[in-house]
């Protein structure tokens, strides 16, 4: 039965159209008829056209300008990546420098610490451990005195050898700038 009702259904749909166009007939229709004006190219011949020389001047004096505005700027660049890989190579040789004093200076601590538990093993006495704890004591605060120094010399070297050149240069901008 659900067969028989959508047979009748696609057959009505298939007969009658939902929606009509109308057809038109287009060889009723004329399409307006007009001349197009006639174009002389002869009479805009730009070979003709001379440029006067107040603005040939100028454009020169324009084209000049930023020919030098890029040489300097190609100067300005070069100088400033030079300026970097400088500044560069000095910070990498400050740190490397302070690395390898602070590892010498960790190197030094540790055998110093174990040459003290060794001590401390073969003291036999109470009095001879407190002695000896004092006394290892005393001698690391004052290398610890004398490593912090030399630390801190190696990284104010380090960052007044860096920050000097940039700060030149900077100067030095400024100076031609307001020039």
């Amino acid at each position: 039965m659900s067969q028989a009702a959508k047979a009748p259904k696609t057959e009505k749909s298939a007969a009658t159209p939902a929606f009509a166009f109308p057809a038109f007939d287009l060889s009723k229709f004329e399409m307006p008829k007009f001349d197009l004006p006639k174009f002389d190219g002869t009479a805009f011949d730009m070979s003709k056209v001379e440029v006067p020389a107040a603005l040939r001047d100028a454009a020169d004096k324009v084209v000049a300008q930023a020919k030098d505005g890029y040489a300097k700027l190609k100067t300005a660049a070069e100088e400033a990546t030079g300026l970097v890989e400088d500044t560069y190579a000095t910070a990498s040789a400050g740190v490397k420098d302070f690395n390898l004093k602070a590892l010498e200076a960790s190197r030094t601590n540790v055998n110093a610490s174990f040459d003290h538990v060794r001590d401390l093993m073969g003291a036999k006495t109470l009095a001879e451990v407190i002695e000896l704890q004092s006394g290892f004591l005393r001698k690391q605060f004052e290398t610890l005195q004398v490593q912090s120094k030399d630390l801190a010399a190696i990284a104010q070297k380090t960052a007044t050898d860096t920050a000097e050149p940039v700060k030149a240069k900077i100067e030095k901008a400024f100076k031609s700038a307001a020039a």
